[in-house]
């Protein structure tokens, strides 16, 4: 493109990595004249040796800086390294793609809260991981606690990084006869963009030369605490089990907070982990453990609630359905100065479909109604503009079409065909329900 002139882009696979999945085959958009794909299932064993040899040139380049690129586009997200690669989570599973993104986003300055559940179990198999580091050294600190009490500990990192960031500004303000413009530089610096904390990190880096000159016991109090200067971003993240139901109590307790951080929800709308039992998060007519017969009630809306605070950024995206707007979403909620909240529609083996193609399966969920895409921001009121913005257009696929689909609707439909057209209906008011509530709220102030 315009903004990479003169440069190639190769999408090279890890031959001793790839869980032949196909997802990647299924959205590959580049066809050749000849109807074949750049991307496309092969043999490996004739492949094997040349495509490792490939891999180690490929690792080898030298990588794009972040600075080189729009990180709040597909193409600039995607030609940064992954900061998280090669995870043992289920060939096609729908939460990887989300994390892999974040850390391509906002990677070299994260941390995470992983609350107990499949990300935890993929994320944290010791002896090793997926979550690793650039070539600077700089990548995700990732931590485990609890089921149930993820989101306080993500919040006691927000609250320990900000006193800590709280104590080196006071102390760098001691040292300002010492240190001079430098002092104000930092005090002063400007960290809303990449450009800016790439900034900071070099005044940072002058700055612990500087302290190692000075005989000051105020000067090794701020060496202790030196990094609280350069902006951090906590990510809670966790499955639907732990925000819905087990950990909903503390992530409430976080969303009244005001405090700046970040909640990624990866809702697979059942307990993924354990086997598929259901969860506050099941739709209505799925059949999941605990709800052989269907679930007979509606799915909690968090979204619905969390923007009941007013001053909630909240998004619910679908990477599969829009890629650009999933982006867009991670952006804004990184940029925003409070808790942010992204709800990540993540399919999972338990729904019954097949995992190849569960990237263009979201399309189906968005265009039904079944998962609107939507982005709430508080900021825009300011601007005398609705809070909320729906980026999905008028449902156009039958919801029946789309829950034909899947098998954990079918089952029911072949055990119990009377039920489960009963339950079909109270689902299709369910999606009714939820777009009326969208639209009105996107028209409010219009």
């Amino acid at each position: 493109g315009r903004d990479l002139a003169g440069r190639m882009i190769t999408v090279q696979v890890s031959p001793d990595d790839c869980t032949g999945c196909g997802v990647c085959v299924d959205v590959c958009p580049a066809v050749g004249s000849d109807g074949v794909k750049a991307l496309d299932l092969r043999d490996v064993l004739p492949r094997r040796e040349q495509e490792r040899r490939n891999w180690e040139f490929f690792i080898g380049i030298p990588p794009m800086g972040r600075t080189e690129v729009k990180l709040a586009t597909i193409k600039g997200s995607q030609m940064v390294d992954p900061l998280f690669e090669f995870s043992g989570a289920c060939s096609g599973c729908g939460e990887t793609p989300y994390l892999k993104l974040i850390s391509q986003m906002f990677g070299d300055r994260i941390v995470i809260a992983n609350a107990t559940g499949c990300s935890s179990i993929y994320g944290g198999n010791l002896p090793t991981t997926p979550w690793t580091t650039d070539r600077d050294g700089r990548g995700p600190a990732w931590a485990n606690s609890l089921f149930e009490d993820n989101a306080e500990f993500g919040l006691g990192m927000r609250l320990a990084l900000d006193k800590a960031g709280e104590e080196a500004r006071m102390l760098v303000l001691a040292l300002l006869p010492q240190l001079g413009q430098l002092a104000i530089d930092i005090l002063e610096a400007d960290q809303s963009d990449v450009a800016g904390v790439e900034a900071q990190r070099e005044r940072v880096a002058e700055l612990k030369e500087r302290l190692a000159g000075i005989d000051d016991v105020l000067a090794r109090r701020l060496e202790s605490v030196i990094d609280g200067l350069i902006r951090t971003d906590v990510w809670i993240v966790g499955g639907d089990g732990w925000a819905y139901d087990i950990g909903y109590g503390g992530l409430d307790h976080v969303l009244a907070s005001g405090r700046n951080v970040n909640i990624l929800v990866l809702d697979s709308q059942v307990y993924s982990n354990t086997g598929g039992q259901a969860s506050k998060a099941t739709p209505r007519a799925a059949v999941a453990k605990f709800a052989s017969g269907g679930k007979p009630t509606a799915r909690k809306d968090l979204g619905r609630m969390a923007m009941a605070y007013g001053n909630v950024y909240v998004a619910q995206v679908a990477m599969g359905s829009n890629m650009t707007h999933t982006v867009k979403a991670f952006a804004e909620a990184a940029a925003y100065p409070g808790v942010s909240l992204v709800i990540a529609y993540s399919p999972c083996i338990a729904h019954g479909i097949e995992m190849a193609t569960q990237m263009s399966h979201q399309k189906k969920a968005a265009e039904s109604g079944f998962w609107p895409l939507y982005r709430f921001d508080p900021t825009r009121a300011a601007q005398g503009k609705p809070p909320l913005v729906l980026d999905s257009r008028e449902p156009s696929v039958p919801l029946e079409e789309f829950i034909g689909s899947e098998g954990r609707y079918k089952m029911l439909t072949r055990a119990n065909p009377e039920g489960a057209e009963e339950l079909l209906e109270l689902a299709k008011e369910d999606a009714k329900d939820r777009w009326r509530f969208l639209e009105e709220m996107a028209g409010a102030g219009a």
